[in-house]
């Protein structure tokens, strides 16, 4: 969803919005992660799109062309490498049955850039040999071509996404099998300092806890995507990848199966993130996320976060109450420590506040919805998928998986993350009224948050910064 997993270009770029910690449409542009995927569990309603994981180290695709709102994806300077979503038709959950082979197309366009590809492949170290055992079955995927071009936006409310991403039948279902896999979980927290509650929650919001992780062959996948060429030096890159997979061993083409847009595995790796964050944690000589056992899956997943600075024993976060009267300018912006936040009225939903370091108060839904204050592990987590939203699930689902209850306060209802018109539009309203919003480009940055408040002020409204559709409808009269 970029680095590590990853992901496929095709998300949206992501616009933080400082006052009311909620953003917009398409990943971040260092985005390599697909579109959306499934938030659902087996047993449950039908699935939920949910955004992916990130990764760093790679340049970034060119963004799609349509757009995703996600509630509260934000920029990070972080840069990621999955995907923010993914399609909800994502595929069936893995049987265990060998996949069959794809016949071949014919398509003459198709087969000459194999042949060019085959000569670079080879210059970057890859055997003749792999090269034509990995491409033995490849065929033209227009299938792939359709959903790259066709990704339209579309919005959730924040409740909605959260409701999902949290839901009992997550809970339950990721209480059993952290019961299952506490050993491994176990073992992976003294290897990598990462709890295992996490990587559990992980787990559950990427493949409901291995039940969706993709059916299309990746081989095929990023070969079509690679000749289509708006991304091709992206694709190809991730082709090379999952040929060095191929030749070292780890996994063979026939089970190398995922997202259209290339993540895979137990936790959605992207290959080039595979390629630097994946671990052999079996011991047996392969670092396989696309093998049923998921140790090597979620030891990489624990890996990725360690390596990109998780805190042993920090928090990633806890959920507050404001006092009357708050300055809600102080959300989503300064950190201090819980004591100082303390002495300015905030108080825990639950149990004490320590102070493990710096947080900074993040507000998703304004001062409509439940508060937050958020450490240096929370930005940690935003590494392997760039959005605050996802970031809270993570946080919220893994500690309710390890027997904690749910938030004391709700999100409000129908609350959504405005579209990329809508929030152009609200700049212009604002700007006409004589509001600074630093433009009208549907970024909402801090000039803008700071112009909403200011007229949320002058309308005798709690000055939150939250660009709501109630914002917009009155400023619209």
């Amino acid at each position: 969803m970029r680095a590590v997993f990853k992901a496929a270009a095709l998300l949206a770029i992501s616009v933080a919005l400082p006052g009311a910690g909620i953003a917009l449409a398409r990943a971040p542009e260092t985005s390599l992660r697909p579109l959306p995927r499934p938030l659902a569990e087996a047993g449950s309603a039908a699935p939920v799109s949910a955004p992916l994981a990130a990764a760093v180290s790679q340049p970034a695709p060119r963004a799609a062309r349509a757009e995703v709102v996600v509630p509260g994806v934000t920029l990070a300077a972080a840069r990621s490498l999955r995907p923010q979503l993914r399609p909800q038709s994502l595929g069936t959950a893995r049987t265990g049955s060998a996949p069959q082979a794809q016949p071949v197309a014919a398509n003459p366009g198709f087969e000459a850039w194999k042949r060019g590809f085959r000569g670079r492949a080879m210059a970057q170290g890859i055997s003749a040999a792999t090269f034509d055992r990995a491409f033995r079955n490849a065929r033209f995927m227009p299938e792939v071509i359709e959903k790259d071009r066709n990704q339209s936006e579309f919005t959730k409310s924040i409740k909605d996404y959260m409701d999902g991403a949290v839901s009992d039948t997550r809970v339950r279902n990721g209480r059993r099998e952290y019961g299952r896999q506490s050993t491994l979980l176990s073992r992976i927290e003294r290897s990598y300092g990462v709890p295992g509650r996490y990587i559990a929650a992980i787990w559950g919001l990427e493949t409901a806890y291995g039940s969706y992780r993709g059916s299309t062959p990746l081989i095929s996948s990023m070969a079509t995507l690679a000749y289509e060429g708006r991304r091709g030096s992206f694709y190809e890159a991730q082709l090379i990848a999952l040929l060095k997979v191929v030749q070292h061993g780890d996994s063979t083409p026939e089970n190398m199966q995922g997202s259209w847009a290339g993540a895979s595995g137990h936790t959605q790796f992207m290959p080039t993130s595979y390629l630097s964050y994946a671990v052999d944690f079996t011991g047996d000589g392969r670092r396989d996320i696309w093998a049923e056992d998921p140790s090597d899956s979620l030891a990489s997943s624990a890996n990725y976060l360690a390596r990109h600075g998780w805190r042993s024993g920090q928090p990633w976060g806890q959920e507050v109450v404001l006092p009357a009267n708050f300055d809600y300018g102080l959300a989503n912006g300064p950190e201090k420590m819980p004591s100082a936040w303390a002495r300015l009225g905030v108080r825990p939903a639950r149990g004490e506040m320590r102070d493990y370091g710096q947080a900074r108060l993040l507000l998703l839904a304004g001062s409509g919805g439940p508060a937050f204050l958020v450490f240096h592990n929370f930005d940690v987590i935003k590494r392997y998928n760039n959005a605050d939203t996802y970031a809270l699930a993570v946080g919220i689902l893994g500690d309710r998986i390890a027997g904690a209850g749910d938030l004391t306060r709700p999100w409000p209802q129908g609350e959504r993350v405005l579209k990329r018109a809508e929030r152009i539009e609200l700049q212009q309203l604002l700007t006409r009224r004589g509001y600074d919003t630093g433009g009208v480009d549907g970024i909402l940055g801090s000039r803008s948050t700071a112009a909403i408040r200011a007229y949320q002020r002058s309308i005798g409204s709690v000055p939150d910064g939250h660009p709501s559709v109630a914002l917009l409808t009155r400023l619209r009269r």
